[in-house]
């Protein structure tokens, strides 16, 4: 065998071996070749590759493959950020060049240039890109759009499949790579909110496939990357929550509101976690017990039985493992098709087989409403858990700057309870915090950094923050930061609720950062007071000259809370603030705002 670093009885048995080998084997195999031949040479100077084929060990020249990859997140909370720096990490344990970059700040024109481009990308909203993917997907179904035929590329989208349109921006990404003629290295992977084990196998056939390129050395080219390189990590993390004990939980509204909201102060000391303003809390919740009961009740099981509540098989009972450890209170699409295969005459078939009833119809119904309306009574409880999806954590926006309140974390979550069907039903984590948990209990918790939410680097640019009831949270940490630092930047919230008396939540702090000059100016919107109601976007229109005067001065602008409604009114506000007092048309204004989002003017954390 020509130029070959093995001898034919080695030869022979991997050729053995490969008929019991999957597809990623045979590429992490092929790439193991290739690095053992190192400096190997033809007559013609090329490396002298053994190519692992699915019957046989063949030996070709052939140029290496390029060791260069590209990354790209989108990210709008963080999940894809911090799994694209787990990827790029791995390709660079392997030898691989890595450059690892958001979606906004690529440049789109480079794309024809790059060989290996894996996507780590989530879903936002509706079916629709994160903020900061939303210049990238544009460019790819433009016209602008150049052949990719040289491209080889893989996606991971990250989803929930309690929405309609799952992973719909990595499926876009995909469809639209596969169009404009690249490659696919490995399947895309589609995960839903429990995404660890999933992404890490998407990982490890990524790696298996470009392992062709591996050799001794290899760097990572990416500010990201290197800011990551935290040697002071803690060992606590979405996979290995921290138990924070809570230091107070108090309802910040006033007596005679029909609105609740907790203000929770949770200890991190010993935990060596660290976050900045803007960040999230991730909390994982325990069930409503009544809930759990009534379904043990519906389902006729012993609450003692034991269950599996993992791979490893750790069995806890049926009680707890569906009080701690299983989502309740909402049916996917994936469980309601795995229930409907434990009951077959059940009728959940008929109803799967109608996506916009099934839709409607899990819109206003839990587990318990399911098993009563279909009859599921009669699975045993360990298959029935075994098809349900992880209960998810919860991320609240950080209320707190840590310089403020070193080991300390501090979060504003409105409590949800409504009746439905003649039964109360409850915001998992919300009553949770409201009727369980005291000052002393602990919770399970880890830090997600959010870098699309950050305050400027510059502390002397002016801050124009929009948010109106828990959405105010990320703005308390922000001022909290400003105040320690001495920023000299000016700052302006709007703030809106729906009674003065009764809603103001961290009122005597906005007037204390006030009278101090932490704060510049407040306007605020209550919308029970006043005959019509009015609401920030109201208030930024009343005050579009001199908001306009801040954006020209270079302020940044940012958004946080409803996603549905008030973050579209805030947008439709910019836009027409935009025309009116800088004479844009339409298309210019909505120009504008796009290039302030690139430019991470224009930033939002919206849910």
């Amino acid at each position: 065998m020509t130029n070959s670093p093995f001898n034919q009885e080695q030869v022979d048995l991997l050729n053995r071996l490969l008929p019991t080998l999957t597809d990623g084997q045979r590429a992490w195999l092929s790439g193991y070749i290739a690095a053992q031949q190192g400096s190997v040479t033809g007559a013609s100077g090329s490396i002298a590759t053994q190519t692992v084929q699915t019957g046989s060990l063949v030996t070709e020249n052939t140029p290496v493959a390029s060791k260069e990859v590209t990354v790209l997140f989108g990210s709008q909370t963080g999940n894809s950020s911090g799994l694209s720096k787990k990827l790029a990490k791995k390709l660079e344990e392997q030898g691989l060049q890595v450059t690892l970059s958001s979606m906004g700040d690529f440049k789109p024109n480079g794309l024809k240039k790059i060989e290996n481009l894996l996507i780590v990308v989530s879903t936002h909203g509706e079916g629709e890109p994160p903020d900061n993917a939303i210049p990238f997907h544009e460019f790819l179904n433009s016209k602008r759009a150049p052949k990719l035929d040289s491209l080889r590329y893989s996606v991971l989208a990250l989803g929930d499949t309690s929405y309609e349109f799952f992973c719909q921006t990595g499926k876009d990404f995909d469809k639209r790579l596969q169009e404009l003629g690249a490659t696919p290295l490995v399947p895309r992977s589609d995960c839903d909110v429990d995404f660890d084990e999933q992404a890490a196998e998407w990982m490890n056939d990524v790696l298996a496939s470009l392992s062709t390129a591996a050799t001794s050395t290899g760097s990572v080219t990416s500010e990201a990357v290197v800011a990551a390189g935290n040697g002071g990590e803690s060992e606590f993390s979405r996979t290995n929550p921290f138990q924070a004990e809570v230091l107070e939980n108090l309802n910040l509204n006033g007596r005679g509101s029909d609105r609740e909201t907790r203000h929770v102060e949770l200890s991190l000391e010993g935990s060596n976690l660290n976050y900045e303003p803007g960040d999230s809390l991730g909390v994982f919740p325990e069930n409503h017990p009544r809930l759990v009961d009534e379904l043990i009740a519906a389902m006729e099981w012993n609450a003692d039985e034991r269950v599996n509540v993992n791979k490893a098989g750790d069995q806890v009972s049926v009680r707890e493992a569906l009080l701690r450890y299983f989502e309740i209170t909402a049916v996917t699409k994936p469980v309601a098709e795995q229930l409907a295969k434990l009951k077959p005459d059940s009728g959940l078939s008929a109803l799967l087989a109608d996506d916009s009833e099934f839709r409607k119809v899990m819109n206003s119904c839990d587990l318990l409403d399911i098993v009563q309306d279909y009859g599921l009574q009669g699975i045993p409880a360990g298959q029935f858990v075994a098809v349900l999806r992880k209960i998810p954590a919860r991320l609240y926006s950080i209320a707190s700057s840590a310089k403020s309140f070193p080991d300390e974390v501090h979060l504003t979550v409105r409590t949800v309870r409504y009746e439905s069907r003649g039964r109360e039903r409850y915001g998992v984590c919300s009553v949770h915090l409201a009727e369980r948990i005291e000052a002393g209990d602990t919770l399970p918790i880890y830090i997600q950094h959010n870098p699309n939410f950050k305050l400027p680097e510059n502390p002397d640019t002016p801050i124009i923050m929009v948010g109106p009831g828990t959405g105010v949270a990320p703005f308390r940490s922000f001022l909290g930061e400003r105040e320690e630092i001495g920023a000299e930047g000016k700052s302006w919230l709007f703030y809106g609720d729906q009674h003065f008396s009764t809603d103001f939540l961290y009122q005597t702090e906005w007037q204390r950062w006030l009278k101090d000059g932490v704060l510049t100016k407040m306007d605020v919107a209550f919308s029970r007071d006043t005959e019509q109601k009015v609401y920030v976007q109201h208030r930024m229109l009343e005050h579009s000259k001199e908001l306009y005067q801040w954006l020209q001065e270079g302020a940044s602008v940012y958004v946080c809370g409803d996603e549905k409604r008030m973050a579209h009114d805030v947008h439709s506000a910019l836009a027409t603030i935009l025309e009116q007092e800088g004479g844009l048309t339409p298309e210019q204004a909505a120009e504008y705002l796009t290039r302030l989002q690139q430019e991470k003017r224009y930033q939002r954390d919206v849910y």
